[in-house]
């Protein structure tokens, strides 16, 4: 039986849709709502749900909120679910059988990302980075992942970063995780190119931050130079033109806001959350 952890700090426009899409899923044990300094009705909400343990913690972070949340665990492997996406059903159970054999200590399901509300650019950027084989392998950018207990042992909590799914990720060699096939996660792209550039830029600079402590015990490089010039050779010219102009002014973002990043103010992106 699985455990779930949804940290969540004022996602009440898409908590329920997440939970609804737990709920229903066989082989749970216990999902936990780490609901952080939420200031709307988030907590209310998940409140609602007589089979969710929601836990209303002052302090509006992240990462604290799953260390709390772990202290309620008592399955194993355990989810850990962006409240502003979906899991397909049965996805729990594929991937809970996926995990049994203990080689995959961190796993992931598929990403779904739902660009049909998207501007053409937040498009043609999406076409690209969804066809990098890292994205696709590498449990990368799911706004989830699985962890089975024995690799659960690799930390000893979540440390005060930016980029939690990154740290977990670089815990573990490409032989010990993947994304598993038949499973999805549906996620919601930004609407508009300023909102796509602000997440992705956390997301770099939450790297840049794991580099620069020193926190990745499984780094790896990513051969993405050579992948790129070839797509430049093809009928995606275009779209591959737009990504790296974009992932450019993403990287001199980062590298700026990683000068003041003890004082760096949390990105994020509304535009894809649907107002209730």
């Amino acid at each position: 039986m699985a455990s779930i952890i949804v940290p969540a700090h004022n996602e009440a426009s898409g908590i329920a849709g997440c939970l609804e899409s737990l709920i229903q899923q066989p082989g749970v044990d216990k999902i936990i709502v780490a609901c952080n300094g939420c200031t709307d009705t988030t907590v209310m909400i998940v409140q609602q749900y007589s089979d969710v343990l929601c836990l209303d913690i002052e302090t509006p972070s992240k990462v604290n909120a799953l260390n709390e949340a772990e202290k309620h665990i008592q399955s194993w492997p355990v989810f850990y679910i962006d409240a502003d996406t979906r899991l397909s059903a049965g996805a729990v159970e594929k991937i809970c059988a996926a995990m049994e054999s203990g080689e995959l200590l961190l796993a992931a399901p598929e990403p779904v990302i739902d660009t049909s509300a998207s501007s053409w650019w937040v498009r043609q950027y999406y076409s690209v980075w969804l066809s990098l084989p890292y994205i696709r392998d590498g449990v990368v950018a799911t706004c989830s992942f699985v962890i089975s207990e024995q690799g659960r042992k690799r930390f000893a909590h979540f440390p005060p970063i930016i980029n939690d799914d990154g740290f977990v990720r670089c815990q573990f060699s490409s032989a010990e995780r993947g994304n598993v096939a038949g499973s999805q996660v549906f996620i919601t792209a930004p609407k508009d190119l300023y909102s796509l550039i602000k997440i992705k830029t956390r997301a770099r600079l939450g790297n840049m931050q794991l580099s620069m402590k020193n926190l990745c015990t499984k780094a790896e490089r990513k051969p993405y130079s050579s992948i790129l010039l070839q797509k430049l050779l093809s009928t995606a010219f275009v779209s591959v033109v737009i990504y790296i102009s974009i992932t450019t002014i993403i990287r001199l973002r980062a590298k700026q806001q990683l000068k003041n990043i003890d004082t760096y103010q949390w990105e994020t992106d509304k535009s894809s959350r649907q107002k209730v």
